[in-house]
């Protein structure tokens, strides 16, 4: 066997919710196609059936206390002790809020990398106390864990300035796709190419609001459909949802991965308001999927569409969005070359073959070095 690998953070494997939960499942299942010896620690109340192994990935069921900020925090912590005694070649967490745990690996000679994802100490969610554990946890682990990594170079720049940490850069990655039957669009009766898409929590950094606000504007006589909410009473999601205009299709969380492929695949085109995260997840489906993009300008999403090579921009000003739609509305050229390019900026760094011969490179020089 190859390089033992224990992976923390996640909800677990084969536990599909969202984007740690795919790049574990992506990268685990290829690490152990590589021969590695991948576990991976789940959430034990996630999963009634409890097999010891699954396509090849040993799994460790751990508890925890079930509440809505403390449980994947505990579920970690407990991870972590338990992973020290067992010894790998590497650990490798998710997720910048584990990042005090650190400590217990390196009191134990565990050698760590911790992928940190997004700047989760901006978001207007964890305004306040959560605000500043987060900075905390991320200054933490640049402190604790032996590697950082960054899934963005812009997220590498930040964390250089902001805690003075070098960090590893491997972005996260995406299947390409391409068009089948559209067999599932009658379910909330839309057409191909009728519509906008949205994908992604109702969340404000996600700026739904703003979009629909901004949609609702525009003369487009297409559909807008969102996908995505939140799992708790929140007022900002349930004003957007409050939201009337015979355009806007709300279809809440879709499971079905065949069914959300498909919105992705027959939008008009798809809009990005994600502001605080590096390499997103949602934005790679939409260019795999081939699809014409307009996102939010943020220093991450330009890099992920080359500067407007691969999408097009639109500020967080009154009319910016509108301004946008407009462009794409009336240049039937502009939409296609979008289209036609889309899926070349996966090919070109984003494949999960890709990621995950970097991710063996990184694992092989970790060990050789140890």
């Amino acid at each position: 066997m190859g390089p033992k690998i224990g992976i923390i953070g996640s909800r677990g494997y084969p536990y599909v919710y969202s984007g740690y939960e795919t790049f574990v499942r992506e990268l685990a299942e290829r690490l152990a196609q590589k021969d590695f010896e991948v576990t991976v620690y789940n959430h034990r109340s996630l999963f009634k059936d409890r097999p010891k192994t699954v396509n090849g990935i040993h799994v460790i069921y751990i508890p925890t206390i079930e509440r809505k900020f403390s449980s994947q925090f505990i579920h970690s912590f407990l991870s972590i002790c338990h992973a020290c005694w067992t010894k790998y070649d590497l650990l490798l967490v998710v997720n910048a809020a584990n990042g005090p745990f650190g400590l217990i690996a390196k009191l134990f000679r565990q050698k760590t990398a911790i992928n940190v994802d997004g700047l989760e100490w901006l978001r207007p969610k964890w305004r306040g106390l959560g605000s500043r554990y987060f900075y905390w946890a991320a200054k933490m682990a640049t402190r604790w864990y032996d590697v950082v990594i960054a899934d963005s170079l812009e997220m590498q720049k930040i964390y250089k300035a902001e805690f003075g940490c070098d960090s590893t850069f491997i972005a996260y990655g995406a299947n390409i796709k391409y068009p089948t039957t559209p067999q599932f669009l009658a379910k909330w009766n839309l057409e191909k190419d009728q519509y906008y898409l949205i994908v992604g929590r109702l969340i404000p950094d996600n700026n739904a609001g703003f979009i629909v606000q901004e949609y609702i504007k525009s003369p487009s006589p297409r559909k807008l459909v969102v996908v995505g909410d939140v799992r708790y009473r929140d007022s900002y999601a349930e004003n957007i949802k409050a939201i009337r205009d015979p355009r806007l299709v709300f279809t809440g969380y879709i499971r079905d991965s065949k069914q959300l492929a498909q919105l992705y695949l027959y939008c008009f085109a798809y809009l990005h308001g994600h502001e605080y995260g590096g390499t997103n997840p949602t934005l790679l489906e939409a260019l795999a999927s081939g699809c014409a993009i307009l996102a939010l300008d943020t220093v991450f999403n330009r890099e992920m569409l080359k500067d407007g090579r691969y999408g097009l921009f639109f500020s967080k000003e009154d009319g910016g969005l509108k301004q946008a739609i407009d462009a794409i509305e009336k240049s039937p050229e502009l939409r296609d070359r979008l289209r036609q390019q889309s899926r070349d900026r996966i090919t070109e760094d984003y494949t999960w073959e890709r990621i995950t011969e970097q991710y063996i490179h990184f694992i092989g020089n970790v060990v050789r070095a140890r």
